[in-house]
């Protein structure tokens, strides 16, 4: 993920570790205008996306995506009668964040159609059959013909931006447009260009939205330094709803409980390989003990490297099989390795602990809600800081960060082991969670009280 330090959008590194990370930008923030390193970027990606798409199937979905968008766009909406309103997620965790919100709206206010974009193909092509929304597609690339043409085609009368998406075009043809505008569980720091003096192409972007609403207060207070006080409100975090609203509906999962049952487990969400090269001698050397591995990515040489790594190991699919065929299962199997993905949020239901992965990354960890709101210890890498939840967990005393594999270890050991410190640690990972949802009722209330849901 690149922060948006530089004119830039968040999660647009979707082909991290294949696509040049755009040093070309940083180095020369200080040196041209902020509008014409966007300009740059805008024309440049797309161009690097075909490149990188003739050896990196992300980059190839990602260009490939948009080539039929307008004509699909097109197809559908040319017919459509009903009001429409048009939510925007960089990818599939943005999704989860504004989810709640697009179900409150489909609940109350079936007279709409939903239109769902995603700038990633990890969000499209894992949500591209979401029952959810009427229409799901790529975002074309920003641009100002990409953008008036867009609004004319599906004539959006309310448009949800979700955490810090900022396509200077599409904002402002909303604005010009005077088109409703709202920004979903936003959050900001002092190191964005916002609150810069070279700062003035990011405000502009900010001036297109009717309503910001912000996950905390000092949110609320960089916004406000810089005049944006009237149309801001800290709702909060609607991804506590939604992983709320997943513990609640759970729905077992066969092949994971028959694994785990009788052990204590753990469980490692959306790995990396340096989350794996942490954990896996934990995992071979505790053979009594049940885990569950599931790597951020599971393209085959992925899946690969965690079989060699885990040395008790199985995929999760390969399982399955077992049990389905009612063969004997191999002995000394104390690992899954899961090779699907959507699964993830209910399979922490089983842990004792949790593995939050990505913090030996430059982008930090991953969602660590997912598994904190099922009342177990939360442990992840040392590269947090972006994460307010995470800070938040560990003050409450749910959450430990650790710094390598050693330590990694002994924090375990110690939650396994020391039946107070884990239920200290248990209880606040869950009652964090419980006493931080109501954001998607605070939206809903705003959003009817100004009369920009009327169907």
């Amino acid at each position: 993920m690149l922060a948006p330090a530089y004119g830039i959008p968040g999660k647009v590194f979707l082909f991290t570790g294949y696509l040049p990370r755009y040093n070309l930008f940083i180095c020369t923030a200080n040196h041209l205008p902020l509008r014409l390193i966007y300009h740059i970027f805008i024309l440049l990606y797309p161009r690097l996306a075909w490149v990188t798409g003739l050896y990196n199937r992300k980059a190839r979905l990602w260009y490939k995506g948009r080539r039929r968008v307008f004509r699909t766009l097109s197809s559908f909406f040319h017919t459509n009668h009903q009001p429409v309103i048009w939510m925007h997620c960089a990818s599939l965790g943005e999704f989860e964040q504004g989810r709640p919100l697009l179900e409150a709206i489909r609940k109350q206010y079936p007279g709409y159609k939903i239109l769902l974009t995603f700038f990633s193909p990890s969000g499209y092509e894992v949500r591209k059959s979401y029952e959810g929304a009427d229409h799901i597609c790529y975002l074309p690339m920003d641009s100002p013909a990409n953008a008036s043409r867009f609004f004319h085609i599906v004539q959006p009368s309310l448009v949800l931006f979700v955490k810090y998406e900022f396509w200077h075009y599409y904002l402002q043809e909303a604005k010009q447009r005077n088109i409703p505008l709202v920004l979903v569980s936003g959050i900001f720091r002092a190191s964005q260009p916002f609150f810069k003096w070279y700062g003035g192409f990011h405000r502009k972007m900010l001036n297109a939205f009717s309503f910001l609403f912000v996950q905390n207060n000092e949110s609320a207070g960089l916004l406000q330094s810089i005049g944006f006080g009237k149309n801001v409100q800290v709702s909060g975090d609607t991804r506590f709803d939604r992983v709320i609203s997943i513990a609640a509906g759970f729905t077992p999962v066969a092949a994971a409980e028959h694994f785990c049952k009788g052990h204590r487990v753990i469980v490692a969400g959306s790995t990396w390989t340096d989350d794996d090269e942490a954990l896996d001698h934990y995992a071979n050397t505790r053979t009594a003990l049940r885990f569950i591995i599931a790597p951020h990515d599971i393209e085959p040489g992925r899946l690969q490297e965690c079989l060699q790594l885990y040395k008790h190991a199985m995929l999760y699919s390969q399982y399955t099989q077992y049990l389905q065929q009612e063969q004997p299962l191999p002995e000394g199997i104390n690992t899954l390795i899961v090779d699907n993905i959507g699964m993830l949020s209910r399979l922490y239901h089983y842990a004792d602990i949790a593995y939050i992965g990505g913090g030996f990354g430059d982008s930090g960890i991953h969602n660590c809600l997912e598994a904190a709101v099922y009342g177990i210890p939360v442990v992840f890498g040392p590269v947090y800081d972006k994460f307010i939840e995470a800070d938040e967990l560990i003050d409450a005393g749910g959450a430990f960060s650790i710094a390598d594999a050693i330590h990694l270890e002994q924090q375990l050991d110690i939650l396994l082991n020391d039946n107070e410190v884990f239920g200290k640690a248990a209880a606040a990972a869950g009652n964090y969670v419980r006493t931080h949802g109501g954001a998607t009722d605070q939206i809903m209330q705003v959003l009817q009280e100004n009369r920009l849901l009327t169907i």
